[in-house]
């Protein structure tokens, strides 16, 4: 059978338990966000558990299914960090040998200098910080003042937020676009990310507007492969910022995960040969950067509900891989991403149920077996699972 679509989601966070180094990133070997959020009353993913999410190595919650529908593996991370820059990368075949730069004491006096001649505004905060807290402490003085928001997190990001009636979004974009030229060399941070918010003090509230600038790949990915070999890579939701736009032919952006979902169910009845790479980032910034347990678990079952939709209407020729680009257990330490395995499900009439390829030394497995499915020359990291679940 010739394949001629893959649907790639990516459940933004959804780590399956800790990795064996999730101690040199600061994680507790406990950390676990499926069985963090498996513990919710609000957590029921039969779809899921259909595809065979419990069978996967190492999950020691819910009940096993008898007879997937799909086949599964566990991946675990070979990049030196638990962000979604590094995360995506490598699911896509870039593997980041050297970790992205941190700021756990705020950005150095002469960046942030840079940054206020830039801007021609002020700098306030530059600490590590929670996105919801940071607008609630500086909020207020950002309105008196105009200064400009900046911070960071245990992630390689700058962020910057402002109050729509301050900074309109397109000169917050603007800012963002200058912070990223700024931020090269030892300083080259993943992500640059805009982050707007309205309301009056105490109720400020971040947009959907937000945008992020990220660096671009290091290497080819398999979206740039795709597509120059004349394919369609379809972005649903940050992955166009995630790879600075490269690779990708035509994107669109979400407002929530139920959203990204609905497009994707639109995609299945679109007429395109290649793939379409969908992030779903609800469940890391809404829930699990909020350690948000029951949270969590009610977005994964709304998944699960437009799953069961989706398995319904995908076509013959169709592949579609469910994965995630780290974790963010809700019960962990602070409020920053977990290193953790991630789970992986692939499913279609081509492709074999209940085939358990055990636990894969990478994301770019997966980069590898949508080379080896859509049949293009694929030279970098991973390898290719296909032949041990294509089907005939």
């Amino acid at each position: 059978m010739i394949i001629k679509r893959i649907f790639l989601i990516v459940l933004d966070s959804f780590g399956i338990g800790a990795e064996p180094d999730a101690g040199e990133f600061g994680d507790a070997a406990t950390v676990n966000t499926l069985a963090s959020v498996a513990a919710s009353d609000k957590f029921n993913v039969p779809n899921m558990k259909k595809m065979g999410l419990f069978n996967i190595d190492g999950v020691t919650v819910g009940e096993k299914e008898k007879e997937p529908i799909a086949s599964f593996a566990r991946l675990q991370e070979m990049s030196k960090g638990k962000d979604t820059t590094i995360g995506h990368w490598e699911i896509a075949g870039v593997v980041s040998d050297t970790p992205l730069p941190t700021y756990p004491n705020g950005f150095p006096e002469d960046v942030i200098k840079q940054l206020e001649s830039a801007f021609g505004r002020k700098v306030i905060c530059n600490k590590p910080y929670s996105g919801t807290q940071v607008i609630q402490d500086y909020g207020r003085e950002h309105m008196d003042t105009g200064a400009l928001i900046v911070y960071t997190s245990a992630d390689s990001v700058l962020q910057i937020a402002a109050h729509e009636d301050i900074v309109p979004v397109e000169q917050l974009y603007e800012y963002c676009r200058q912070a990223r030229r700024i931020m090269t060399g030892e300083h080259s941070v993943g992500r640059i990310i805009a982050r707007p918010f309205v309301g009056e003090y105490p109720n400020f509230e971040r947009t959907p507007r937000r945008h992020d600038y990220s660096m671009e790949p290091p290497g080819d990915t398999i979206l740039d492969l795709l597509k120059v070999a004349g394919n369609s890579v379809v972005s649903i939701g940050k992955i166009n910022d995630i790879f600075a736009g490269r690779g990708i032919s035509r994107h669109m952006s979400i407002e929530d995960n139920i959203d990204g979902m609905n497009k994707a169910l639109a995609e299945l009845e679109r007429d395109f040969y290649g793939l379409c790479f969908v992030n779903l980032v609800d469940f890391d910034m809404k829930y699990g950067h909020r350690r948000d347990v029951d949270g969590y678990a009610a977005a994964l079952s709304a998944f699960d509900q437009q799953l069961g939709e989706f398995l319904k209407n995908i076509k013959r020729n169709d592949v579609l891989i469910i994965t995630a680009d780290h974790g963010c257990d809700p019960k962990g330490a602070g409020t920053d991403h977990t290193r953790e395995y991630v789970p992986m499900l692939i499913y279609g009439e081509g492709v074999r149920p209940g085939v358990n390829l055990g636990t894969r030394e990478s994301f770019a497995d997966i980069a590898a077996t949508i080379s080896k499915i859509i049949r293009i020359p694929y030279k970098t990291r991973g390898k290719s699972f296909w032949d041990e679940v294509k089907n005939g």
